[in-house]
């Protein structure tokens, strides 16, 4: 195996060159001691200055600068030391559970000659990288000594007051029969095999279940490389001190709140969906001024670690070409198909169901089938389906279900700000049951908010008067109020006659204005009902999975889309109402549609040509192109429709 040393020469330069700054800032920080030392030391043999008040008031003045800027210099220092880096949201993968995986990973790297990577984790993107957790696992190691520390001095300090309160002298006690001993010194905690200390490989979910083995290894190849470089000492030293500055420029910005069992808190992959912190309004003085140096330091190797890591990235490139270099332009051409695929099935399938409150338990298994279909649709993708003959490389997991499920949550928690674990409010749900659970369920409940949001309109033959402070209404306000919920009243209110007594524009107006603030208040229902007790230590402080605190219990770090302007929802609440219409008239069901999301199913056949009519009623107050599109369908928009 050839050793970290037998990398490009310009990597190790540029890390030289990033040590060489961390040596500067040691170098400034000592200068006043140096100062002091050399002011003391000619003064002590009578080559510096004399006896006279001047030089020894200069001596003094430079031993105060000199103890004040070590004292500044170690404080900053440790600060620096002891920050977090960021680490990436994952689910651990432990060996016992993936052989098969580690055995290919562990071959790669024998042919390409670089030491494995520690441990393999799995992350919700369309990427793969090397992570260095290294400070992660020596805090792990920290905190079961301590744990068991204290464990042991617990139990030693309960022995001593049972004897006090028996009062029993270490020694046999006459006349009871019993003999008490003292209890003993406090074993030294047991040694531990040192953890991990190579980088983990981290590798995103999807290429696991839409690539093949072959492909997935010829993927990993470049990646697997990167070993190499990261155990070279000069390279490994350059990046912890940019991770270390890094990290203290994050928590000179957040500035969150002491923990008061720092060493108690287990490693982000022990409980990979941790609460976040409250961090308060601002950083401390003390903070600020370790950011500030933290922030000219990264100023001054910025260049030299950025053409540090396209060296690393380079020279791994140049080790893997050797190791499936024709199948590794195909898995290429997989990473972009695997991200569209991925993209769509996030936004327009797990996002519906995620606002629900329901999250879907098979993201992956779900990427397959939309890839699948992607496949199918798409030209340009043809022949990529008849890959799916090989086998996969989700079957080097011993417990796929279990990992793709852990994984979809995690997802959930990241692109939607889910709540940490299922509860009654956040449940997991099957493609099967998706069609039933999710879709119908959410167009019946948009359906019913529409419904409700026309409750608050004035009647058509009535003047529409302002509604009242509070949420009242104004004299002379007469409220819709009784009218059954068909999909002729939607028609009538958005396409009546202009004029003063009913403008079509304003009243889509005031339906989206509705629509948007019960929305909105319907989303802090949840978020105060899942902080308060619906998904259990939301609300207790701690570390977040990336290694910083987030901003709240259900706050995405990734959010997938934009808010939806009121229009919008106007038109997917009017959407709603027309297929709610269909199926209860006209025969039709839900059904899921794996690059789309919902979809309504007429005769078996999925219905396209819904969102034009939809506009034109919602944007010009034309009714007439979606009551042609009813007409065809066979729906009675004069037929109440049922809610939830």
């Amino acid at each position: 195996m050839a050793g970290p040393k037998a990398e490009t020469p310009g990597a190790r330069a540029r890390a030289l060159a990033v040590l060489r700054v961390r040596g500067t800032a040691q170098a400034v920080a000592l200068l006043p001691a140096a100062v002091a030392v050399v002011l003391v030391a000619g003064g002590a043999t009578g080559h510096i200055g004399g006896s006279g008040s001047g030089w020894r008031t200069a001596r003094w003045v430079a031993i105060g600068v000199a103890a004040l800027t070590l004292a500044v210099a170690t404080a900053v220092g440790v600060v620096i030391a002891r920050a977090r880096p960021a680490l990436s949201p994952t689910v651990p993968v432990p060996e016992e559970t993936a052989p098969d995986l580690y055995r290919m990973v562990r071959d790669l790297a024998d042919r390409l000659g670089v030491p494995p990577p520690s441990a393999i984790a799995l992350t919700p993107d369309c990427d793969s990288w090397l992570e260095d957790r290294t400070h992660e696992e020596r805090r792990a190691r920290r905190a079961r000594l301590t744990r068991a520390r204290r464990a042991e001095d617990g139990a030693r300090d309960r022995r001593s007051a049972l004897f006090g309160r028996l009062r029993l002298a270490p020694s046999r006690s006459p006349g009871l029969g019993l003999e008490v001993t003292a209890p003993p010194a406090p074993a030294e905690a047991p040694r531990e095999a040192p953890g991990p200390t190579g980088p983990v490989l981290v590798i995103g979910s999807p290429f696991l279940w839409w690539m093949r083995v072959a492909e997935l290894r010829a993927l990993l190849a470049p990646v697997v490389a990167g070993t190499g470089p990261a155990a070279h000492p000069d390279i490994a030293a350059a990046r912890r001190f940019v991770r270390g500055l890094d990290a203290a420029v994050a928590l000179a910005a957040t500035d969150p709140r002491p923990d008061p069992a720092p060493h108690e808190t287990e490693p982000p992959d022990t409980a990979p969906y941790a609460a976040p912190h409250a961090a308060p309004a601002g950083p401390s003085r003390g903070l600020a001024f370790v950011g500030w140096v933290a922030r000219l330091l990264l100023r001054a190797c910025r260049d030299d670690a950025a053409e540090m890591e396209r060296g690393v990235a380079a020279a791994s490139a140049q080790r893997a070409q050797g190791v499936d270099y024709g199948l590794r332009i195909a898995a290429q051409e997989q990473v972009g198909l695997a991200y569209a695929g991925w993209d769509r099935l996030l936004t327009r399938v797990a996002l519906p169901a995620w606002r629900m409150g329901r999250w879907p338990a098979q993201l992956d298994v779900g990427v397959v089938a939309a890839l699948t279909e992607l496949s199918r649709r798409d030209r340009l993708a043809e022949g990529f389906a008849s890959r799916l003959g090989e086998r996969p490389a989700c079957d080097l997991l011993e417990e796929p279900g279990a990992v793709d499920e852990a994984i979809s949550l995690l997802a959930a928690r990241l692109f939607h700000g889910g709540p940490a674990t299922p509860g009654p409010d956040w449940s997991p749900v099957d493609w099967s049951a998706y069609p039933e659970e999710v879709v119908d369920r959410k167009w019946r409940l948009e359906a019913a908010r529409l419904h409700a949001a026309l409750d608050t309109l004035p009647r058509p033959a009535g003047e529409p008067v302002p509604s009242a402070p509070g949420g009242g209404y104004g004299p002379g306000f007469e409220p819709d109020l009784g009218a059954e919920p068909t999909l002729d009243r939607v028609l009538d209110r958005l396409s009546a006659p202009g004029g003063a007594e009913h403008d079509p524009e304003a009243i889509a107006e005031r339906l989206a204005a509705r629509l948007s603030s019960e929305l909105a208040r319907e989303e802090a229902a949840q978020r105060r009902s899942a902080a308060a007790g619906g998904a259990p230590g939301l609300a207790a402080s701690g570390q977040g999975v990336a290694g910083e605190p987030w901003l709240d219990g259900l706050t995405p770090l990734f959010p997938l889309q934009p808010p939806r302007t009121g229009r919008e929802l106007l038109a997917d609440h009017v959407t709603a109402m027309v297929c709610c219409a269909a199926m209860d008239t006209a025969g039709a069901a839900p059904g899921l549609d794996w690059l789309d999301g919902p979809a309504l199913l007429v005769d078996g056949s999925r219905k396209t040509d819904l969102t034009a009519p939809v506009l034109s009623l919602t944007e010009d107050g034309d009714p007439d192109p979606l009551r042609a599109w009813l007409g065809g369908v066979g729906v009675r928009p004069d037929k109440p429709i049922r809610l939830v």
